[in-house]
């Protein structure tokens, strides 16, 4: 285990190497192959497991999609394990997910979704946002507890618990004609 706090060579290659094999086949934004570039206040790896947990304002960016947080998790493909006595080598492969805890952003130059939780499956290529989800296109707001969005066709669905007329806590949706939000940029 690493903890990132001073500069340390050794820790900072080490961090890049298992960085560097899967974030680029991720896709935080629609249809991309740009890079992800993730940043924070601290960041520690555990080598062992494949994973890096970044902690503070945390935040990962693939062209022109955001996805923020109190805590990323990224979790990588254990490739391969070799031990030489005592000790073990792990090789990460590709991204497999990223979870994200505590005032999640989901931002898109189309969309901002706000949640408790959110989970980026690589797979899939899905984000799921949990826990008071609250997403905005333009001025239409849609309310729920559970949103998934497949980054590359853009389709969303919007879950809750809650079930029967007149009981809160159903989805919710406020949508804005056209006509109307047009008048209200100028």
């Amino acid at each position: 285990m690493i903890l990132f706090r001073k500069p340390n060579l050794l820790a900072v290659a080490a961090a890049a190497v298992a960085l560097l094999a899967g974030p680029a086949s991720a896709q935080l934004a629609r249809n991309s192959d740009a890079p992800v570039d993730i940043t924070a206040d601290e960041l520690e790896v555990l080598n062992t497991q494949c994973l890096s947990i970044w902690r503070g304002s945390a935040e990962a960016l693939q062209d022109n999609a955001r996805l923020r947080a109190n805590v990323l998790k990224t979790f990588f493909q254990v490739t391969s394990t070799t031990r030489t006595g005592s000790t073990a080598s792990v090789n990460c492969g590709d991204l497999i997910r990223i979870e994200a805890d505590g005032e999640v952003f989901y931002v898109t130059p189309e969309q901002r979704v706000r949640g408790r939780n959110a989970v980026y499956d690589a797979a899939s290529e899905t984000i799921t946002v949990t826990g008071d989800v609250v997403a905005a296109q333009g001025q239409n707001v849609l309310r729920g507890d559970r949103l998934v969005i497949n980054v590359s066709t853009g389709q969303a669905q919007m879950h809750t618990n809650v079930k029967g007329r007149g009981k809160p806590g159903r989805v919710r949706g406020v949508f804005y004609p056209e006509k109307q939000q047009q008048s209200q940029r100028r």
